[in-house]
């Protein structure tokens, strides 16, 4: 038992440290600056001492300000290190306690199940900051989230049709409100979204996914409409649902399909 609460530790630990650096690319990929650049304040533009850049901590220690400027960093920072770091334990945990594995995975791939994991939540979560905050979602980052997922289950021995079939269901879904609407209703990066939630759970799952997406979102407009944040016909980042559902899904999606099949039967 403690060799597995070890395992866990050291993977949310490992969050810790993606999620600095998912903080650096997604801001560093909208400005065009390398990922590799020396850290500087928003602000200021003045140059961010090592000591400052310790994930959380160095948030708390400043007191969420610049040490030069006095300026507000932003929230995203310590969030995302703390959700990465959850999501990464939570993945270790999974194949720890043998808990939602999926059936083609064998017990010695359960590695390459929780590598899987980690770099598709990453990516994911990538995706999920930059619509939310620019409102469009880079094939630079879709396109290398769909390959992993569709080359992490076939090496695991994922039968290839009920992959592709579920990647290609929920694309054309997409594709077809895409071609419906010449683009008014959702952007080519739903579509790529689509792929990526099919190739990743299939296709029960990925329905799943899809449905939270759709309730989070409907959910999420209806209370900014209330507060009147958004008009009825604001644009709705939709990718940022579609990426947070999928997360959601990766963890506790087995489980909510086996609790409404259940309820049906």
């Amino acid at each position: 038992m403690e060799i597995a609460f070890t395992w866990i530790a050291l993977a949310a630990l490992l969050g810790i440290a993606t999620g600095s650096l998912v903080n650096a690319f997604v801001l560093r990929a909208k400005r065009g600056l390398p990922l590799m650049s020396k850290n500087t304040c928003i602000r200021c533009v003045e140059p961010i001492a090592w000591f400052d850049c310790i994930p959380v901590l160095s948030y708390v220690a400043l007191r969420g300000r610049c040490r030069k400027c006095s300026s507000a960093i932003e929230w995203q920072y310590p969030a995302v290190e703390i959700a990465i770091s959850l999501l990464f334990a939570l993945f270790a945990a999974r194949i720890t306690f043998g808990i939602g594995i999926p059936d083609f995975v064998d017990s010695s791939e359960l590695w390459i199940l929780f590598v899987r994991d980690a770099v598709i939540s990453a990516l994911l979560v990538v995706i999920f900051l930059y619509d939310f905050r620019f409102s469009v979602i880079p094939d630079k980052f879709s396109i290398p989230a769909v390959c992993a997922a569709l080359v992490f289950n076939l090496l695991m021995g994922a039968n290839p049709f009920a992959v592709f079939l579920g990647g290609l269901t929920i694309g054309a879904f997409f594709s077809v409100q895409f071609l419906v609407s010449q683009g008014r209703w959702i952007g080519g990066g739903d579509i790529r979204m689509g792929l990526l939630m099919g190739f990743l759970l299939g296709l029960p799952l990925g329905m799943v996914a899809l449905f939270l997406s759709y309730v989070g979102g409907a959910f999420a407009g209806i209370i900014l409409l209330v507060w009147k944040h958004r008009r009825i016909d604001s644009h709705v980042p939709f990718g940022t649902f579609l990426a947070g559902a999928t997360v959601l899904t990766m963890i506790f999606g087995a489980g909510i399909l086996e609790w409404y099949l259940g309820l049906i039967s």
